[in-house]
């Protein structure tokens, strides 16, 4: 419940934010022994903004996605992905070729997100379902803002107030 409501503040904070980029990626999840994909967006500042799970990756499960994020958070200035032609073709459809940007490393942003994902995937032990998979991609998304307070661009004394006003918001959005 308290999930849902982080989320709508987060999104009515940044549809006014005019130069808001994207960065798209897919990755492997192994769900009872067979591999699913885990589409997941994330903004300029390495918030997530979407998850998403499919047993396909291909251009409907993309667009699917991209519709999906794009009606939630409205459009972004640019995209950046991989070389994964399914976004190419996706986007296309959407009529948001223009928008797309591929470099070699321009996509480290969401690269590194899931970073935290796996750490959390490896202490559950895996997914049963994909219910399930779905449910805690989103929820640990919600979190993982929440808490994320970008401790390199910040002094130890902002990092450590910021930490500790996320903590109370934290407890009380909890009780």
């Amino acid at each position: 419940m308290f999930v849902g409501e982080v989320r709508q503040q987060r999104v009515s904070r940044m549809r006014g934010f005019r130069r808001w980029r994207w960065h798209l990626d897919e990755m492997y999840v192994k769900l009872n022994g067979e591999m699913v994909y885990l589409w997941r967006a994330v903004d300029h500042e390495g918030e997530i903004l979407e998850s998403y799970v499919t047993k396909t990756r291909d251009k409907d499960a993309a667009l699917r996605f991209m519709n999906k994020a794009l009606k939630r958070h409205g459009s972004p200035e640019a995209i950046t992905t991989d070389g994964l032609r399914s976004y190419r073709a996706a986007m296309n459809e959407l009529g948001n070729a223009g928008k797309k940007e591929v470099g070699r490393w321009a996509n480290n942003r969401v690269e590194n997100s899931h970073l935290s994902f796996r750490q959390r995937e490896r202490a559950m032990l895996r997914f049963r379902r994909m219910k399930s998979l779905q449910k805690f991609a989103s929820i640990h998304a919600t979190v993982h803002n929440h808490f994320n307070l970008e401790r390199h661009l910040v002094s130890r004394k902002i990092y450590k107030e910021r930490r500790s006003a996320a903590l109370a918001e934290w407890r009380s959005l909890a009780s």
